[in-house]
């Protein structure tokens, strides 16, 4: 697969054409999880969760369809850039859309976009245009927010009996799960990009992955979370405590 993709040069066509393939992509997965929302397959909760997980892990699957230009990252953050124009837009009321409001807010209450689906777009949006795929931080930052910070609740709600002493919301099953699935997810994607050349991969890179995923889970547990929002400060964990390991 490396090999079929150019790296070097490719020129502003080539990473245009990566820019719509990859806003094509993403928006037809906004698309179905919106119509699963629409014929309620799965409960409210999960459908969200599931929008959480997967539209920023599949975005970063693309990362290697551009090219090496200085403008392939802001083209490449088109497609989350546009994200964050529409919930703008739905969280104003500006623009109306049930079902899209209904798979990704927890309450159903459109002005919730501006919350927690605005921070979660911002912060793609960011990873992609500043940190860029030579960067760990970037890794870190989507695998926590998306793998991480996603699996905890899903996995949390079906096997957290056991409360956190600090926080009865939350519970050690999901945390164990958020340390878990975004380290796994960081080291898979550490793998990936290596194998494009983007980055180097080596065991302190791993440890690096390993200590920002425990860090940003105990910012995920803690009250304060629960009361900014967990999109905001996951993130936020992950690319301070990333700044000092990488």
């Amino acid at each position: 697969m490396a090999a079929a993709i150019s790296l070097e040069g490719g020129g502003l066509a080539h990473d245009l054409g990566s820019a719509a393939v990859t806003a094509g992509v993403a928006l037809a997965l906004l698309r179905f999880f919106e119509e699963l929302a629409r014929r309620g397959v799965f409960e409210q909760k999960l459908t969200r969760k599931l929008v959480h997980v997967t539209v920023g892990m599949v975005f970063l699957l693309f990362w290697p369809l551009f090219s090496s230009g200085r403008y392939a990252p802001f083209l490449a953050a088109v497609a989350p850039g546009l994200n964050i124009i529409r919930m703008l837009l739905l969280g104003l009321g500006v623009v109306k859309n049930e079902a899209m409001v209904k798979s990704m807010s927890r309450s159903g209450d459109y002005r919730e976009l501006l919350k927690g689906p605005l921070y979660y777009a911002t912060t793609i949006t960011f990873a992609t245009s500043v940190l860029w795929r030579t960067s760990p931080i970037a890794i870190a930052l989507i695998c926590n927010l998306c793998a991480g910070d996603g699996i905890a609740d899903v996995v949390g709600r079906r096997l957290g009996k056991e409360k956190l002493p600090y926080n009865t919301n939350k519970s050690y099953a999901g945390s164990i799960a958020m340390v878990v699935a975004s380290f796994l997810a960081s080291i898979g994607y550490m793998h990936y990009f290596h194998t494009f050349g983007f980055i180097e991969e080596t065991w302190y890179m791993a440890l690096g992955f390993l200590m920002v995923s425990v860090a940003a889970t105990l910012v995920e547990s803690h009250p304060i979370s629960t009361e900014l929002d967990d999109n905001l400060t996951v993130p936020l964990a992950s690319f301070l405590v990333g700044s000092l390991v990488f």
